[in-house]
């Protein structure tokens, strides 16, 4: 089965406790499900840098993140919850759970030993539940823990934020990220994005909005200190 994930630069595995897994995406599997869902759903794009129709979806798997060795995606399956049978694809008989979302990695390097978490999309009915919060902790558990615990032993996971994205900039806080800073007109988003700020007269892209992005990161070292207190979280955090 086609794996966009093979490039990346770490190895990557299933992450999973009681109520939530994270699997590498597997487009046979998840892609049109993901497209149906996040083409109805455009409100989940608002702060994004890309689009959610199926054409943005496909580039985003097949374009950006299949060809490049610093990102990876996981598909996020809600374990408390059965299988949606309108998005189940006969590949996935068996599934274990409600397909919930996605949450990946970018900008990996193993020189330098650090990681971003990103592209990150929970569906509706799944946000303000437990899933962020245990996907969330499931991938720093796996950055930042040594070898010897199975994790990679990474030494920093950064997190970038549209500095109007209140929410993406509060969870990353609670899951013990520190805010560094802003990144001050740190992109030109995309002609459909209205979220922003205007430019001056004659900016070469002077109908796109720029974007401001918050920066926080998690390092090995904050995360000796705030771990016990994620484990906790993610084992309080129970669905609704």
């Amino acid at each position: 089965m086609e794996d966009i994930n093979a490039n990346f630069a770490f190895p990557l595995r299933e992450l999973e406790n009681e109520r939530v897994k994270l699997t590498p995406l597997q487009p046979a599997i998840y892609k049109d499900a993901l497209c149906r869902i996040c083409d109805s759903n455009p409100q989940l794009f608002d702060f994004l840098p890309f689009g959610g129709s199926p054409d943005s979806i496909t580039a985003l798997l097949y374009e950006r993140i299949g060809p490049d060795p610093g990102m990876a995606i996981y598909a996020i399956i809600d374990k408390t919850r059965p299988a949606d049978p309108a998005l189940t694809h006969e590949s996935s008989v068996g599934q274990e759970g409600a397909f919930a979302g996605v949450f990946g990695w970018l900008n990996a390097s193993a020189v330098h030993l650090k990681v971003e978490m990103g592209f990150a999309v929970v569906f509706p009915a799944f946000q303000r539940t437990h899933i962020a919060t245990n996907a969330v902790g499931l991938m720093l558990q796996y950055a930042l823990e040594l070898p010897s615990a199975g994790g990679l032993g990474l030494r920093r996971v950064q997190w970038q934020a549209h500095t109007e994205n209140a929410a993406s900039i509060r969870l990353a806080e609670r899951m013990g990220f520190v805010r560094e800073g802003t990144l001050r007109w740190d992109r030109v988003l995309r002609d459909d994005k209205v979220v922003g700020m205007k430019s001056r007269e004659g900016d070469p892209h002077e109908r796109k909005v720029g974007r401001h992005s918050a920066m926080l990161a998690i390092c090995w070292d904050d995360w000796e200190r705030e771990k016990e207190r994620v484990l906790t979280m993610m084992d309080r955090k129970l669905a609704k």
